[in-house]
């Protein structure tokens, strides 16, 4: 069996090359994507930054713990509290205590971060040149942006550059003295003691956290940014490694299947001879198995030369955190190694099956190429099975069907039933395409619907590719879209309004602000709130704290109960995704700064695509900074006046008029779910270009007496060539034709689901880059399919004739 194998292998290497060269770069893939989800779950925290050299650091709590029957729940405060003075008092009998402020600074070279300079021994920083601030107009600043002497215009005011420090990496910062950095940041959050921790803890109690050690950094800016940059790359990393055995699987069974159908007679010669069916199709495993190991094991190779190339450029490209590296890992081997055999010995089953079937007569008979029973009733099963799940989510949770691990695996399991059905709707496909009456697209029409296992394996990847374009970047190009209809609809002042980036408005600027005339401000902030779901799961929702008149003043909120009126400081507007959620019920909260409160529900939202959050008074949300003032114009009110009024009003802010403000704020994909989509799509054509290369050289072999009798018919080489193309770009345009037909189904079922979340759907296809995928696997097609045919044309008709006599 071995021998036979490998003279197989050796005779029809063409027939296996494609699926050797997707099964490596399958397996390679694999391996790295299993090394880098390896290394990030062993990853070790990131070490403590600005305070790397302070003994203990006191941080007011910013966590909300919330005790239930299971254990306590915790979660991040959206407004930390300040250290209370109290507390600070009684630390300072301890020891010497510095106090820690934190502002941006807008101006000058780059955006910077202020602290006070007693805090910069704690980094440490070390003065490059120049002195330590005295003044309240000196500053010192970190790298080479700026020099010495020079002045730096900041929304802080005017301030005098006296001292450059070593640069550490992790911020742009700007020290004030103490007393300077004190009148523009006054709370008080962290503080540094020079004591012993165990001392700290005693005077802190339960008011403060005391970190010490690597729990330093806690105190240091966003220190979950290092764990949220590696689950967004796990979450990359899994969907490619998902997609890749997904589309690996289609091209290695539809590699095995044509060519078990081009190898129909001399299987049906081995059954005329003796061999039994269980022999074919274990001469079929058995070269799916040998090209599996040999693939699998290029792929690891592959894989582990590829993967800390992968590692250097996601975090050069800040996907990952800076020293991100691959580790010293074993499992991703045997897992990728493992999967590739398993893939390409599934792949190959349905044919050595059909193999097996294959009768001696059918040496005597041309192919009929009928779509199998089996294949059938794959197709029907998996049909069903993806409208079956789909009622189910509409009429159970349609907001399911929003979140990005269901829509990129959906339309899998569509795509899969298609193209398995796909035989039934190519010929009619076929001569739809090829209407033309010239004697080129006759022949085409003829030759693709006989041709119906060529054709099919040629359009699957085809297909494949096209669904997946259409589908995922479909998908969130609706999804942006609805939500940027939703915001416009809610939106109904004249102006917009937002402070400084990391700012917010002081009450100097809103007093200033209220004095424009003929306008109606409402100011707003950004706060969340906690709730406690059967009586276990503690939930955050993003919220906003606005004055109920104002607010009816500049928006309209989508109500599906209650009034906008009714808001006040014993109540709460939440949406329909709350457990409970009906006007009048009283839900217990927990409020932006962890404080406990009990409202009553004053107006209830419909889900929407997740935008509807809740709405609060500002008395329920102690700490929140306002971040957005909408501006309504009284009757008889000058937009141009007002606009230049505000203008002058606003300081460091933007004023934006209501359509420039949308289309601003106008929802974009985020970058690592933009970056994902590309790689996915990118194997995907990676993939159709390997199949359908692959298919084309199989195919060539067998066509070359059919080239030879149209040159003996009188046809020139160029009607050849032509007709060859035609036939390519024919049975693209049938695969493309099925993948924008999954790509309306999909979307049809998003937009269901929005129109059940009493959202206006707008479907947005996106063409730009179905034309370019369409045309990638147009030019792939054309030149597999005329590049053959015309290296064989170039010997005589005569001879090209002889070659398989």
């Amino acid at each position: 069996m071995l021998s036979v194998t490998l003279r197989t292998l050796r005779t029809h290497w063409t027939a296996f090359t494609g699926s050797f060269v997707a099964l490596c770069l399958g397996v390679a893939l694999l391996t790295v994507t299993g090394l880098a989800l390896a290394s990030s779950a062993t990853a070790p925290e990131r070490g403590p930054e600005r305070f790397a050299a302070a003994p203990v650091v006191v941080k007011g709590r910013d966590t909300l713990r919330v005790p239930t029957p299971i254990g306590d729940r915790t979660a991040r405060l959206a407004h930390p509290r300040p250290l209370p003075a109290a507390t600070v008092a009684e630390l300072r009998t301890l020891g010497r205590v510095v106090e820690d402020r934190s502002f941006p600074v807008r101006g000058g070279p780059a955006d910077l971060v202020g602290h006070p300079w007693s805090t910069a021994a704690f980094a440490p920083y070390v003065l490059a040149a120049g002195r330590a601030p005295h003044a309240s107009d000196e500053v010192a600043v970190t790298g080479d942006r700026t020099r010495l002497g020079r002045r730096l215009r900041t929304d802080n005011g005017t301030v005098r550059v006296v001292g450059t420090l070593t640069p550490r990496g992790f911020e742009n910062a700007v020290f004030f003295t103490d007393a300077r950095a004190a009148r523009l940041s006054p709370a008080v959050h962290q503080v540094v003691v020079e004591a012993d921790p165990a001392a700290v803890r005693k005077a802190v109690g339960d008011s403060a956290q005391v970190l010490t050690g690597d729990a330093r950094r806690l105190a240091d800016a966003d220190p979950g940014r290092d764990g949220e940059a590696l689950t967004a790359m796990n979450a990359l990393f899994g969907t490619a490694g998902g997609v890749t055995a997904f589309v690996s699987v289609f091209v290695v069974a539809s590699t095995f299947a044509f060519a078990v159908a081009q190898r129909r007679r001399e299987f049906a010669l081995l059954r005329t001879t003796g061999a039994t069916p269980g022999q074919i199709r274990r001469t079929v495993l058995a070269e799916a198995l040998a090209v599996g190991a040999l693939a699998s094991a290029a792929g690891c190779v592959l894989g582990a030369h590829g993967a800390p190339l992968l590692a250097a450029r996601v975090a050069d490209e800040g996907l990952a955190p800076a020293w991100f590296t691959i580790g010293d890992h074993t499992w991703p081997y045997h897992a990728a190694f493992w999967t590739g055999l398993l893939v390409a010995l599934a792949g190959a089953t349905a044919a050595s099956w059909r193999a097996g079937r294959t009768a001696p007569t059918e040496a005597l008979r041309e192919d009929s190429g009928r779509i199998t029973p089996g294949r059938l009733l794959c197709g029907t099963a998996l049909l069903l099975t993806a409208a079956a799940t789909l009622v189910l989510s509409l009429a159970g949770d349609p907001g399911d069907l929003l979140h990005r691990k269901t829509y990129i695996s959906r339309p899998l399991l569509l795509i899969t039933a298609t193209a398995l059905l796909a035989p039934l709707a190519l010929r009619p496909l076929a001569r739809l395409l090829t209407c033309l009456p010239t004697t080129v697209t006759r022949l085409a029409r003829a030759n693709t619907a006989t041709a119906v296992r060529r054709t099919a394996a040629l359009a699957a990847p085809v297909l494949v590719t096209v669904a997946l374009a259409g589908s995922l970047l479909g998908t969130t190009a609706t999804l942006n879209q609805a939500k940027s209809t939703e915001t416009s609809e809610r939106t109904t002042a004249a102006f917009v309004l937002t402070p400084a980036a990391g700012t917010g408005f002081d009450e100097t600027a809103l007093r200033r602000l209220r004095a424009v005339p003929g306008t109606q401000m409402s100011p707003t902030s950004s706060t969340a709130v906690h709730a406690l779901e059967d009586g276990v799961a503690l939930v955050r929702s993003e919220a906003r704290a606005a004055t109920p008149g104002a607010l009816a003043a500049t928006t309209r909120l989508p109500l599906a109960a209650g009034r906008v009126s009714d808001l006040d400081d014993d109540s709460i507007i939440v949406n329909e995704e709350w457990q409970r959620h009906r006007v009048g019920e009283r839900v217990r909260v927990w409020l932006g700064d962890g404080t406990p409160r009990t409202l009553r529900i004053a107006a209830v939202m419909p889900t929407g695509t997740g935008g509807n959050g809740v709405y609060v008074t500002p008395r329920n949300a102690p700490g929140a900074t306002v971040d957005r003032i909408d501006v309504a114009l009284r009757d008889g009110a000058d937009p141009a006046a007002v606009a230049t009024a505000l203008h002058k009003a606003v300081g460091t802010g933007q004023v934006l008029t209501r359509d420039a403000w949308l289309r601003a704020t106008h929802p974009e994909t985020n970058r690592t779910t933009r970056l994902g989509l590309l790689l996915v799509l990118g194997i995907a054509l990676l993939y159709t270009g390997i199949s359908v290369a692959n298919t084309t050289v199989m195919a060539a072999s067998d066509r070359t007496r059919d080239l030879a009798v149209l040159r003996l018919a009188g046809a020139t080489r160029w009607q050849v060539l032509r007709l060859t193309g035609a036939e390519a770009l024919t049975v693209v345009a049938a695969g493309a034709l099925l993948g924008l037909l999954v790509t309306a189904v999909n979307l049809a079922g998003l937009a269901s689901a929005l129109a059940l979340l009493s959202v206006r759907p707008a479907l947005t296809l996106p063409w730009q880059a179905l034309g370019t995928t369409v045309t990638a696997c147009a030019l792939l097609a054309l030149t597999a399919a005329v590049v053959p045919a015309a290296l064989a044309l170039r010997r005589r008709p005569v001879d090209l004739a002889g070659l398989r006599e």
